[in-house]
């Protein structure tokens, strides 16, 4: 390879003669060892993010450090850039011969026609083809040399400035020490939380059940945890029920010894062993002999270690305690009540606005007469409004209020953000920091992403995922995907209170969407702002754009042309409220970009141009009046998402979508929004086989250019839900055989026979004397054998069929056979079905719904006898029934579509 290559630059050099004979050798060497340093430039970006990961908390409370990060950080994205340029390249050489390939094996008289030039007469394309790959080799050795001089640079100033990195690697917030004691009039807002919690802690549990029984307070810093488990600790009821009670503030690190003494201390604060024992098995014993056949309330404030070693000795000792014992716990993390087996967890939520502007006021106008309070009391609610019902952020907004008495003070703060008014290792945001220095650095950098997206936006999981995934904060390690550890982390952040207002899958609990409070979102905001930056309207935007990584730009008619500037961004949401036209120019100057998010309901075409952005991972578009997107988008070779759900007139798919080789998110249009207006793919999706979410694949009909079923077979990695539309127009039965039994992953599938609202011609005739009922007799046995070939893999949760299935019967060979896991059948829109298959056989089926099937009269004798049938399509006496013997599973009848 390096023979080759210097025979070619040799050459290439004798062609420019006029270039000096040392700089000539030197731009041989450069293109010859590129490879080489490419290697070293890898190890190095490693070597740099370590570096970041370990030094990154000094930067906020020392100036001269941070400078020095910036720095260091704007390097190490420059050198993701060369790397992430040069292995684009690759990618591209190695996709242009696999076609070159294609080519000549279905053609293979093109085989003898494609030999000859290229090995004896070169022609034009090809000897460019060469001088193209010289020129990249040569263009990405300057740009490697230039970054080591940089780095060099960088790293020399460390030296010369004498930043020890390795001193005080984080920054020392101070965690509060809290006790039991508490003043009641303080507490505002919480008479239900203390109702529930109450109950638990006197309630008479089961013999059955675990002793002591354990309670835990989970939510976010500054919600009141710790305040409520006072008010628990102290209530007259609480105080008459336990003979031994116990606050403790555990507090992190968990030191096991530290907490020993500590509850010996509140039960004996003379204890002798206090001073004198230091083993951990004689304070354990200790523990034992004081509360043991006791009935005690052990409260365990603010633990954050999830360490299930550092609590079951404690647990096993515990029990000793006499039954009706409780523990009570207050964490941040969910994780934390999951390992000491919670037997109930309460999610505290935010106050009111009612009880919020009740405690800012209590605190900021305690000393101002009548007449001052009202003169500033509207702005006060404005500013109660803006703590979104955090306890915390209303107690330090109304001290920090309080010695204020001009309404130019409390304006300034009122359009000011809360970080802006506080040191950040103080006050409100102290407690986040906690949070947030628990976190490592990819998981910082996942959190910190989330601030360029606006306040109370609805995050959905997989959105946040394939953003930080184009982002580069995930990263695969052993045999673990991507998507894996991407989902590890939005388990972290959200058991860590980052995130709340979850909504739930039904099926498998999973968190599907959740929001961010208004305060964390601050907190984030502090962290990245010169980094993350949002403008909205046409205003001038006067930023400097040098250093800025991710921007979202609301822009109502004029853009603002300073944009441009941003040559850095890795991110851009950028929504066009009012043209039709994207402007070329944003792909020539933003080329860095990660993840474009486009928007705008007028806008009714995708430049060409978008093919500039060669580092792109993630486009979302989110304009519904586009109806095809340009080829030139098949030749982003990176692109990992592709995301077009909000364009409602897509009509097709680029015909070279097969070149997007490491796509893993395909988001097709919504059936709940639209029908599906993509009526089939172009050929060439099988080669796609990274896929692992595809909205729907729609069976195309005739056409050499349209994808066929068989391309399906392929894309074994999908995963979820996926949609067959279309199986009317299966043709080869062989060819659907092996489409669906290898993906393991997939939990959810439904096949519909027509497209949604439109039922298409797919059976011709054959003869013009074929009767009416000759033709309905083999749609009925085509759809029975298209269902036959159609086996879905074992672990199969949930499965829809209809939509215009003709069969009579419905017992392919799979159903009773493969689908143990079986939870929910849904039939629908099925005109000639007569009877149901055993489906008493299935063992964990659940739900059997039905509709639009007005022929069906019997069921299989293993089905449980069905109570009360609610179907509007039935008229009452049309004669359809069911008939059944035995109770099997619980079968739910309903009317409404599939």
């Amino acid at each position: 390879m390096a023979d080759a290559l210097l025979s070619l630059a040799t050459d290439l050099l004798k062609q420019l003669g006029t270039i000096a004979v040392q700089q000539a050798q030197q731009e041989i060497n450069l293109i010859v060892g590129v490879d080489e340093e490419i290697e070293k430039l890898s190890n190095s970006f490693k070597i740099v993010q370590a570096l970041l990961n370990d030094a990154e908390e000094r930067q906020l409370t020392e100036a001269a450090v941070k400078l020095w990060l910036d720095q260091l950080r704007d390097v190490y994205y420059m050198m993701d850039d060369v790397l992430d340029e040069w292995n684009t390249a690759r990618i591209k050489s190695e996709t242009q011969k696999e076609e070159e390939r294609a080519v000549i094996n279905n053609n293979p008289a093109a085989l003898k026609k494609k030999k000859v030039p290229c090995s004896f007469f070169p022609s034009l394309s090809c000897c460019f083809r060469q001088v193209d790959n010289l020129s990249l080799r040569r263009e990405i050795g300057h740009k490697v040399e230039n970054l080591k001089q940089t780095l060099d640079n960088i790293l020399k100033d460390k030296v010369t400035y004498g930043f020890d990195l390795t001193r005080h690697s984080h920054v020392e917030v101070e965690r509060p020490t809290t006790t039991s004691f508490v003043d009641v009039s303080d507490i505002i807002g919480r008479d239900n939380y203390r109702d529930e919690l109450l109950s638990n802690l006197l309630g008479v549990g089961s013999q059955e059940e675990r002793n002591p029984r354990v309670i835990s307070l989970v939510g976010m810093g500054g919600i009141g945890k710790s305040t409520l488990a006072q008010l628990a600790y102290n209530h007259s009821k609480i105080q008459a029920h336990f003979e031994v009670k116990i606050w403790i503030c555990v507090s992190d690190p968990f030191d096991q010894c530290k907490v020993a003494k500590a509850i010996i201390q509140e039960i004996d604060p003379k204890h002798e062993s206090l001073n004198k024992v230091t083993e951990f098995q004689t304070l354990l014993r200790e523990i034992n002999d004081l509360i043991g056949e006791k009935r005690f309330f052990l409260v365990l404030d603010d633990v954050w270690t999830d360490d299930f070693t550092k609590w079951e000795s404690f647990r096993k000792v515990l029990k000793c305690g006499a039954q009706g014992s409780r523990i009570l716990v207050t964490t941040r993390k969910n994780r934390v009540a999951e390992m000491m087996e919670s037997s109930h967890t309460i999610n505290l939520g935010v106050l009111s606005l009612d009880d919020c502007w009740l405690m800012f006021s209590k605190i900021a106008f305690s000393n101002k007469d009548i007449h001052q309070r009202m003169d500033l009391e509207e702005l006060g609610k404005k500013l109660a409004n803006k703590c979104k019902g955090l306890p915390l952020a209303a107690k330090t907004l109304g001290i920090h209020m309080r010695g204020k008495r001009s309404k130019e003070e409390w304006e300034r703060v009122l359009h000011n953000n809360l970080w802006e008014v506080e040191d950040i290792e103080k006050g409100l945001l102290g407690p986040l920091l906690l949070s947030y220095n628990e976190l490592s650095l990819s998981e910082k950098q996942c959190f910190l992403c989330c601030v360029v997206f606006e306040k109370d936006h609805e995050f959905d999981r997989l959105e946040l995922i394939v953003h930080w995934m184009a982002q580069g904060y995930i990263n695969s390690k052993g045999n673990m995907e991507m998507e894996e550890i991407a989902e590890e982390y939005f388990q972290k952040l959200a058991m860590c209170s980052f995130f709340q207002d979850f909504k739930k899958d039904e099926n498998d609990g999973r968190i599907e969407s959740c929001k961010m409070h208004d305060i964390v979102h601050d907190f984030a905001q502090s962290m990245t702002k010169d980094v993350c930056l949002t403008s909205k309207g046409d205003e001038e935007v006067n930023i400097n754009f040098k250093r800025a990584r991710q921007l979202s730009l609301e822009v109502k008619e004029i853009f603002p042309e300073s944009i441009y500037e941003a040559k850095n961004l890795r991110f851009l949401k950028l929504d066009l409220m009012s043209s039709e036209i994207v402007q070329p120019k944003l792909f020539d100057n933003l080329t860095c970009l990660r993840t474009l998010h486009l928007e705008g309901r007028s806008i009714l075409e995708l430049p060409n141009e978008v093919e500039k952005l060669t580092h792109l991972r993630l486009l979302k578009l989110s304009c519904q009046e586009i109806e095809e997107l340009p080829e030139s988008i098949c030749n982003l070779c990176n692109l990992q998402s592709l995301d077009v759900s909000w364009c409602w007139a897509l009509e097709k798919l680029p015909q070279g979508i097969g070149k997007l080789i490491n796509l893993r998110h395909l988001l097709l249009e919504d059936e709940a929004l639209a029908e599906f207006r993509i009526k089939s793919f172009p050929k060439g999706i099988g080669r796609l086989t990274c896929l692992k979410t595809l909205t729907y694949f729609p069976v195309g009909g005739k056409g050499e250019e349209i994808c066929k079923s068989g391309e399906l077979e392929h894309l074994n990695h999908i995963q979820g839900k996926l949609q067959i539309v279309g199986l009317s127009n299966v043709v080869d039965f062989g060819a659907i055989e092996n489409t669906l039994k290898k993906k393991k992953d997939l939990r959810d599938l439904v096949l519909r026979f027509n497209t949604l609202g439109v039922h298409l011609v797919v059976y011709a005739l054959k003869q013009e004397e074929e009767t009416e009922e000759e033709r309905r007799g083999r749609k009925m046995e085509k759809d029975v054998a298209i269902l036959n070939a159609l086996e879905p893999p074992p672990r199969l949760e949930n499965l829809a069929i209809g939509f215009s299935y003709k069969g009579t019967t419905m017992c392919p060979n799979w159903m009773m056979s493969k689908l143990t896991y079986l939870k929910t059948l849904a039939l629908g829109h099925c005109p000639n079905l007569e009877q149901l298959p055993p489906l008493g056989k299935l063992p964990l089926l659940e739900v059997l719904l039905i509709s639009e099937a007005p022929m069906i009269r019997k069921m299989h004798d293993d089905v449980v006898e069905v109570d009360k049938i609610e179907d509007s399509n039935h008229e009452e006496d049309d004669g359809a029934g069911f008939e059944a013997d035995e109770p099997v599973v619980e079968i739910n009848i309903d009317a409404g579509d599939l």
